[in-house]
């Protein structure tokens, strides 16, 4: 990275932020920074007092880059749909980011603690894109009927910035919601009687998400219901969010629901194990934490 230029980029944001200035959109050589620190897991520059629009635009000059590094887009994430976590970010609405190809691990993965500048995980749910009507979705229910595998989910989010309790909800989306990597576990197939559909929008609501460690100690839980009343409201609002820049949801698509706990900082040598109580065919997903 060219220090003239990352000092620069860092004291353009520090005096904008303290004469309480809106920024603009970040340039291309700020992206390019902040891309850089990002691949080198180093904490790149703060991003503050963006704006929704600007941040939308920050977030396609970002993912321009992601994608050329990272391949194929398989699908998105939202993010801050849960009040515990839109509060730590000070912001009381979701936002989303876009996931790539070489993403997501399966389970039982082991991956660096150190894996991004400020790294993270938290439980979270994956599920897959049957039809392009999902975009059309105004319920859990029509959501349900448009997907076809729910899949068990470690989220490990990279916060990048030095400064992360800086970012609020546009700082967010502007680095794309953090994401960096994941770890998925066996999907569970969803029925197709109408009967086997109830009981798993039943299901979903009301599941308990638990995350433990290796010894079996508890480190955090949640609720289905802890994600906008209903995990699966996490795609409606994402179709809508993506409709208003002229992008849609497509039959394969993974789609990432936000986080049903705390996000929590690795530890090396520390195994993560997440399970879904009240879905008896969902088997738990375990990541483990090297050095």
């Amino acid at each position: 990275m060219n220090k003239t230029l990352a000092a620069v980029t860092l004291g353009t944001l520090v005096a904008a932020a303290s004469a309480g200035a809106h920024a603009a959109c970040l340039g291309d050589a700020q992206v390019a920074d902040f891309f850089a620190a990002r691949e080198a897991r180093t904490p790149a520059a703060d991003i503050e007092n963006l704006d929704e629009a600007d941040a939308a635009c920050t977030r396609a000059k970002l993912n321009a880059l992601l994608a050329r590094k990272h391949g194929a887009v398989i699908g998105y994430k939202a993010g801050l749909t849960n009040p515990a976590v839109q509060k730590r970010f000070n912001y009381d609405k979701p936002v989303w980011g876009v996931l790539y190809q070489g993403m997501l691990l399966d389970s039982g993965a082991v991956v660096n603690a150190a894996f991004g500048a400020r790294p993270l995980f938290e439980a979270d749910m994956l599920v897959r894109v049957k039809s392009a009507d999902i975009n059309s979705a105004k319920t859990s229910a029509d959501v349900l009927a448009n997907i076809d595998q729910v899949i068990p989910f470690i989220e490990l989010p990279d916060l990048v910035v030095q400064t992360p309790p800086k970012l609020n909800g546009p700082g967010l989306a502007a680095i794309n919601v953090a994401a960096r990597l994941g770890v998925k576990g066996l999907p569970v197939d969803v029925p197709t009687t109408a009967g086997g559909q109830a009981w798993l929008l039943e299901s979903l609501r009301d599941m308990t998400v638990v995350m433990k460690d290796g010894q079996g100690a508890e480190l955090a839980r949640g609720k289905g219901a802890d994600i906008l009343e209903h995990p699966l409201n996490a795609v409606v609002w994402l179709a809508g969010a993506l409709a208003k820049e002229g992008l849609a949801l497509k039959a394969g698509d993974l789609v990432s629901l936000g986080s049903f706990s705390p996000l929590l900082p690795p530890k090396a040598g520390q195994t993560v194990l997440v399970t879904y109580e009240g879905l008896s065919r969902m088997q738990p997903v375990v990541v483990t934490f090297s050095k």
